[in-house]
């Protein structure tokens, strides 16, 4: 399945004309409707009827279908950024959507911000885990029938963006390739550090004598591991210069047949996903090539999403 960039059109840049409120936000994070007191009239709690959450989320790719194709769509950090500005610029706070179809009034975003310090960001406040680079709004609610029948009800229960956006339809050059999938296997490589020191603090709250163990599962084909194995032999053909030192250590993981968490199956359909772009150009020297075979390739993007489908309904 292709995963295509959106970007904005240096010559029509329109972006993001509206927020829309919906039951199923396609960057999957929910708001968070804000209800504590503001101030006290004649001892009657106000309150503050805004909803905060996460309007576009970077690198993260978005499921689509037109008619009979199946695709990702994905927004850099940057593109995030100027789409955030732009929507300002345009004077688009006031407009918004719900599910959209049904222009809204009396809904104003009146708060906006980039994620830049995961640990001191606003939004930890409310336990809410945004990667960097994330755009967050808080949105005024004036409406009593928004916040009445939708928002108290639970029948929406997130943002998503309404706006127009370009293709980047010519591929970049191979070193813009190559600084990409660093940054895709950086991210990687921090979820999974964050992941390992979760699991050293756990270790330490754990009494004496008790384990705790990771589900995983080693039952990928042996093509998953056929792309592993030739991945490597590419690299080190071309002097182990493609891929951070995750992708060469899921590599080596894949071709020897080794079990992989739930969690690694996820950053697996997750990190091929975005990377497919720079593996169909099929170039056996190229680091795009070479870092798509080293996780698996393919098969594990299939297999991986696969697997995923049926746990979830395990």
């Amino acid at each position: 399945m292709n995963i295509v960039e959106l970007i904005l059109d240096e010559e029509d840049a329109i972006g993001i004309e509206a927020i829309s409120v919906v039951e199923s936000p396609a960057i999957e994070e929910d708001f968070i409707a804000l209800k504590n007191q503001e101030f006290k009239l004649a001892e009657v709690d106000k309150e503050k009827r805004i909803l905060m959450g996460a309007a576009l989320i970077p690198n993260k790719p978005i499921y689509r279908r037109n008619e009979d194709n199946e695709y990702y769509i994905y927004f850099s950090r940057d593109t995030v950024r100027k789409a955030s500005e732009l929507f300002f610029i345009n004077g688009n706070q006031n407009k918004s959507t719900l599910e959209h179809q049904m222009p809204l009034t009396g809904l104003s975003v009146v708060e906006s911000w980039i994620v830049e310090d995961k640990d001191k960001d606003k939004t930890k406040m409310y336990d809410m885990d945004m990667p960097l680079g994330t755009w967050m709004v808080s949105m005024k609610v004036l409406n009593d029938d928004v916040w009445n029948n939708y928002v108290k009800t639970g029948k929406v229960k997130g943002f998503s963006i309404e706006g127009y956006f370009a293709d980047k339809a010519e591929r970049p050059k191979d070193k813009t390739i190559k600084d990409e999938l660093a940054q895709i296997e950086e991210q990687e490589a921090e979820y999974l550090l964050g992941q390992i020191k979760g699991i050293i603090k756990k270790d330490k709250r754990i009494k004496s004598g008790q384990r705790t163990e990771m589900e995983s599962y080693s039952d990928y084909p042996d093509s998953v591991k056929n792309n592993a194995k030739r991945g490597l032999e590419l690299n080190e053909k071309v002097n182990n210069k493609c891929a951070t030192q995750v992708g060469k250590v899921r590599a080596q993981q894949l071709a020897q047949g080794k079990p992989v968490s739930v969690e690694t199956i996820k950053r697996m359909f997750s990190y091929l996903s975005r990377a497919e772009v720079y593996y169909e150009k099929g170039e056996t020297t190229d680091c795009g090539y070479i870092s798509y075979l080293l996780w698996g390739g393919k098969s594990a993007k299939s297999w991986a999403e696969a697997k995923i489908k049926s746990l979830e309904n395990e």
